[in-house]
């Protein structure tokens, strides 16, 4: 197939149709949600808390919640409680298990069916390249972006930048593709928090009154927490 990058070991593509592409070709797949789920899953399954991925917030994702004996995660605008909000789950306690709905990188993870799935983030870039490739040499690394008012996909700097990240750790040829995500993470580097929040997704949270989140996303490799996709649920890998 022409947009599958199948000559390449290392793999980049967007969004949904990202995931339909490459996962069933590749070894492992990583989903980057940089604001915020990717960065939330890290955060809290660091903690030891057990993310399952939902793609609706509406009555079904509260009738999940209970058949798996979890929470339902807030909106994010609560003021109270755990949400998508990085900030909301630095405190989250071991062993809570948690539904977080997400139109991005929780729909996209549970589009991966059968291929191993990591959730990457700029906090756990290096480890999670290195976990990955336990699996083998052909590696999808997944930018979710986000959405317009339409539905339609909006690529968005932040993950284009944490997939860089990911990929700039991972050995093997890359795709034009992946080679431009690289390119644009070492450009930027230098000053990740500032460019988080300059761009539009930065910009939007801090209006919203979540400058926070960004600056935890921003942080670089301060994790060695990997959160694999496991029987329905991200858990942190030893």
């Amino acid at each position: 197939m022409i947009f599958d990058q199948v000559e390449f070991d290392l793999r980049c593509e967007w969004g949904a149709k990202g995931v339909s592409e490459l996962a069933p070709i590749s070894d492992v797949i990583v989903i980057v949600d940089v604001l915020s789920f990717s960065t939330s899953t890290e955060i809290a399954t660091n903690n030891g808390a057990i993310i399952y991925p939902y793609q609706w917030r509406d009555q079904s994702a509260l009738d999940y919640a209970q058949s798996v004996q979890a929470e339902l995660s807030k909106g994010r605008l609560s003021k109270d409680g755990y949400s998508l909000s990085p900030a909301s789950l630095t405190k989250i306690p071991a062993g809570t298990k948690l539904v977080v709905p997400s139109p991005n990188g929780s729909s996209l993870t549970l589009l991966t069916l059968n291929t191993p799935t990591i959730a990457g983030c700029l906090r756990n870039s290096e480890a999670v390249a290195k976990f990955a490739q336990r699996y083998g040499s052909r590696i999808a690394v997944i930018p979710a972006g986000e959405k317009w008012e339409d539905g339609t996909l909006r690529p968005a700097f932040e993950d284009l930048i944490g997939a860089g990240a990911i990929l700039s750790y991972l050995n093997g040829n890359l795709s034009p593709e992946a080679e431009t995500a690289v390119v644009a993470f070492h450009a930027f580097k230098h000053d990740l928090l500032t460019y988080l929040k300059q761009c539009s997704s930065g910009k939007e949270l801090i209006a919203k009154g979540f400058e926070l989140d960004v600056e935890l996303a921003a942080a670089f490799n301060v994790s060695d927490c990997v959160p694999l996709f496991n029987q329905n649920a991200y858990i942190r890998q030893k």
